[in-house]
């Protein structure tokens, strides 16, 4: 009760959580009967009577309780037989559940026993070796919150094993975090065959007595960092899973196929077997119970979690995609990326580029180079494909179906444990330690193939090959993250250390002609920033051809399609986001060298709240105005209004946009590139109408100013 008024007391006070820059800090206590967790925002409850059991989860903005009945804190498979840690059965009733009267409850049988807890502090998951990448620098690492590791002993025919569950919330961020280890004590060695690091009986997200093919799940984004194969976050949710709960008898739907069923555990393994005095750790997952179905809200908390939890994501250099790799044509590059702003130059696919050859010569090459790159101001560093590509049937991985070759995601596909998956990433060590490398684009990232090979010497065979090729590509993404490397990954790799994914586009409509790349360019920024932070996005910008389309579809020579070219800078640099400018050169002519000073200059100047969190407005079409606003209740710019018009005539229109995001009300004064001022008029929920004019085939822009 008493964490249920204090997130009350923050929605009664007038001031949403999302724009409180002193969110009350998350704390852990014992409570009547059990244990509290809480934030001010969510809070996690636990019955220790008659076993320690989650009884609550609860966001405590909206009061909505997604529990509604008891299960294992974490189940475990050990040696072939499925064991639960904690929980508590004799729940008669799924649909709903009584944390005052646990009376006739009984602890699980053969069950992992809760025999202690201590609270601990936030640690990093791994080191963050910081470079001035823009908002990154003021973000905390690790994390501000508390944690708690409830201590479990093993039953009988187990006596030796330990498993912790560990426990974290974080301070004005409503998720909570968990993982599982376990140590083994004992004078044997165990096989972990499987793991379910959370198994929740959530309320239905709807009652629906007939069958039906799409349903809708409880309001909560689940996560894991053992994400893979996708640039989305549904996409590479692998581990997550809402499934029919067949033991919630008085459920509505009469097949009792209500989605309502929380497992999160790996897909197959990990088969990996565990020697006496050593230990295992599971992957985390990351609840984020909602207090709103609203799209934007529920946008803005998923890009709260990553900007918390994945820091690094908030870096954001302005990027030149080199396509060669000649030296002249290199430095003349980083000449022209130095007088222009840009921050990072990347060697770019097809370029000749080759960071497996470790010889003195190409080492010696690239040292050279990125020394130069260096004395210039800029960071370097290049393209290296992973998967997708075949390198020999004793390297690939082995379909378990046909026993041969093939069945990957990408059709064939290198094996990670194989010996030249442990070579390459020794290889690639050594090319960015010896050459200095600031970035690695690393294409075609592992996407949770499985093998069947026996022979490969990073696997015992099936059972533990995604297990262990996983662990291959996010220890070496962890050895990156602490040198400050940047990665570019087109991945859901960012809880587990990479910067940025693409935003999400078709390649081939790059070979469009270029009126229509800039209308598919912001509904791919439009449509992308809904869970990704503008930071965490990548475009393209195919200054040469791309995929073809001809002089039509590309910019060079830079010259003679100039308005194009700056139409590309606006579009990305308005969202605050990055493309890779994919060319050999930034400039042709003295007219576009200023043309693109002009643009990251603004980006520059304005970069803390171009790089801040995107409220949309209205997606981009051929016939009107677009829109969207940018908000950052905790910077100087407090929010920016940017308005693009694709028309051939001038547009003035009154658009009506809540500044509540921004955490201003009442009266708001902005700023357009004029310098003109215009102050806006807010009702309740911080809403007004602006007056934009905005240039055809241009893009205006009014900032708010604290």
């Amino acid at each position: 009760m008493v964490a249920w008024a204090l997130g009350c007391a923050l929605m009664t006070s007038g001031k949403d959580w999302m724009v409180d820059a002193n969110p009350p800090p998350a704390t852990f206590k014992q409570v009547a009967d059990g244990f509290l967790l809480e934030n001010g925002i969510v809070a996690r409850r636990w019955a220790n009577v008659p076993a320690l059991a989650t009884v609550g989860l609860e966001n405590l903005c909206s009061g909505e309780e997604f529990v509604r009945a008891v299960r294992p804190e974490a189940i475990l498979v050990i040696d072939g037989k499925e064991v639960p840690v904690g929980g508590f059965s004799g729940q008669s009733d799924q649909a709903f559940l009584d944390p005052s009267d646990l009376s006739g409850y009984r602890a699980l049988p053969g069950s992992f026993v809760c025999v202690g807890h201590k609270v601990v502090p936030v640690k990093e998951r791994f080191p963050w070796g910081r470079r001035t990448r823009g908002g990154a620098l003021a973000a905390a690492w690790p994390p501000e919150g508390v944690g708690v590791e409830f201590e479990y002993r093993g039953p009988q025919g187990l006596e030796g094993l330990s498993v912790t569950v560990h426990y974290e919330a974080y301070r004005g961020l409503p998720v909570i975090s968990k993982w599982v280890t376990l140590k083994n004590d004992g004078k044997r060695p165990v096989q972990i065959d499987g793991f379910k690091v959370e198994v929740l009986a959530a309320v239905e997200a709807e009652s629906v007595v007939d069958s039906q093919d799409q349903w809708r799940t409880p309001n909560i984004t689940v996560t894991t960092d053992y994400t893979f194969a996708g640039m989305a976050m549904g996409a590479s949710n692998r581990a997550v899973r809402w499934l029919a709960d067949p033991a919630y008898e008085t459920q509505v739907n009469y097949e009792k196929k209500t989605p309502c069923l929380l497992e999160v555990a790996a897909p197959i393994g990990p088969g990996v077997t565990v020697a006496p005095g050593k230990g295992f750790e599971t992957f985390r997952v990351f609840e984020l119970p909602h207090d709103s179905t609203d799209r934007e809200r529920k946008g803005l908390q998923v890009r709260r979690m990553f900007r918390c939890l994945a820091p690094w994501s908030l870096e954001n250099p302005i990027m030149l995609h080199l396509t060669s790799s000649d030296p002249s044509v290199v430095r003349k590059a980083i000449d022209q990326a130095a007088e222009c702003g840009f921050e990072m130059i990347v060697i770019s696919f097809w370029s000749g580029l080759d960071m497996e050859d470790v010889s003195p010569g190409n080492i010696s090459k690239w040292k050279g180079l990125v020394d130069y790159a260096h004395s210039k101001g800029l960071e370097m560093g290049g393209y290296s494909l992973l998967a997708s590509r075949s390198v020999g049937p004793e390297t690939d991985v082995i379909d378990p179906k046909t026993g041969k070759p093939g069945g990957a995601v990408f059709g064939n596909s290198p094996c990670l444990g194989s010996a030249w998956g442990i070579e390459y990433f020794r290889k690639l060590r050594v090319f960015i330690e010896q050459t200095g490398f600031d970035l690695l684009e690393h294409d075609g990232s592992y996407p949770g193939d499985v093998c069947a090979s026996t022979s490969h010497p990073g696997h015992k065979g099936l059972a533990d090959s995604q297990w262990t090729q996983f662990r291959e590509i996010t220890d070496f993404y962890h050895w990156c993250r602490a040198r400050g490397v940047y990665l570019n990954v087109p991945d859901n790799y960012f809880l587990q250390g990479s910067n940025k994914t693409g935003m999400g586009y078709r390649e081939s409509n790059w070979s469009l002609p270029r009126a229509q790349q800039h209308i598919h360019a912001r509904q791919n920024l439009y449509d992308g920033t809904w869970e990704k932070t503008p930071s965490m996005g990548w475009m393209m910008v195919p200054l040469v051809e791309y995929q073809g389309g001809g002089p039509a579809a590309t910019i060079e020579p830079l010259h003679e399609h100039l308005a194009d070219y700056e139409m590309h800078l606006a579009n990305n640099f308005g969202y605050g986001a990055q493309a890779c400018y994919r060319g050999p050169r930034i400039y042709d002519t003295p007219e576009v060298k200023a043309a693109v000073c002009k643009w990251v200059t603004w980006f520059r100047t304005h970069r803390e709240v171009l790089e801040a969190d995107v409220v949309h407005i209205r997606r981009a079409r051929p016939g009107g105005w677009d829109a969207i606003l940018h908000v950052n209740p905790f910077g100087k710019e407090k929010a920016m209004l940017v308005v693009w018009n694709p028309t051939d005539h001038e547009v003035t229109e009154d658009i009506s946009v809540s500044f509540a995001y921004a955490g201003l009300a009442g009266k708001v004064s902005l700023i357009d590139q004029h310098g003109h001022k215009q102050s806006v008029s807010l009702d309740g929920p911080s809403k007004g109408p602006v007056r934009v004019k905005v240039a055809p085939q241009s893009m205006s822009w009014y900032v708010a100013q604290d």
